[in-house]
């Protein structure tokens, strides 16, 4: 057995732990889904499958915990305060580094950028975004299914795409909108991932987890 392999069951056993099992399944879809979209786009597949498997980290920390975690690095704004919950990939992303010595920075920003997205973010980080909320124990609806259709033809538009869903769910139910969502919209409308984006450098992942616990 490989130390990364080592390392992934740590990482499985601590969020066995402290996540329900339904919570570890999507972890798990996200991982393997990220890995193919990865695959798919001739991008790093361990440094995607890292990320999906480090996403929610955070996921069960509580709001006040949340809140207080990122105070420390920055100031909040008011859609945040009103909704910590929006905080766990930030958080997740901190303690990827803090708790298993995760280093490269694109795991880590695709990690903070999971749910909310980001404008301009990478593709490894797109990948990740859309991972997040088309992996298969997110339902079967046609609309899910197109999605993930799309996702392995047109990575942006994919990005798009779940965007859209996630306004629909917030305004259906008269919740607040944080503007990072519609400004990733707009970003990848406006400006769509081309073949030099995926061409970049590849940085060395190995290790990508390290050290202690």
């Amino acid at each position: 057995m490989t130390n990364l392999t080592l390392r992934r069951e740590e990482v499985l056993a601590w969020l066995q732990e402290r996540l329900p099992p339904p919570r570890l399944r999507h972890i798990l879809g996200v991982e393997a889904m990220a890995r193919q979209l990865a695959a798919h786009y001739g991008l790093d597949e361990q440094k995607a499958a890292w990320a999906g498997l480090l996403h929610d980290l955070a996921k069960s920390f509580p709001a006040e915990e949340l809140l207080q975690r990122v105070a420390r690095e920055r100031e909040l704004d008011e859609i945040e305060r009103a909704e910590p919950h929006l905080l766990h990939a930030e958080v997740g992303s901190l303690l990827a580094q803090e708790q298993f010595q995760v280093q490269d920075e694109e795991i880590l920003a695709a990690i903070a950028n999971h749910t909310l997205g980001r404008p301009g973010m990478d593709p490894l980080s797109c990948v990740v975004f859309v991972a997040d909320a088309l992996e298969p124990s997110r339902g079967n609806s046609p609309e899910l299914e197109q999605l993930r259709r799309l996702a392995f033809v047109d990575l942006s538009k994919a990005v798009v795409g779940v965007c859209d869903l996630s306004l629909r769910f917030l305004l259906n139910r008269n919740q607040v909108v944080h503007p990072r969502t519609l400004m990733t919209r707009n970003h990848f409308l406006l400006h769509p991932l081309d073949k030099k984006d995926f061409q970049r450098p590849a940085s060395p992942v190995h290790p990508v987890v390290s050290g202690g616990s």
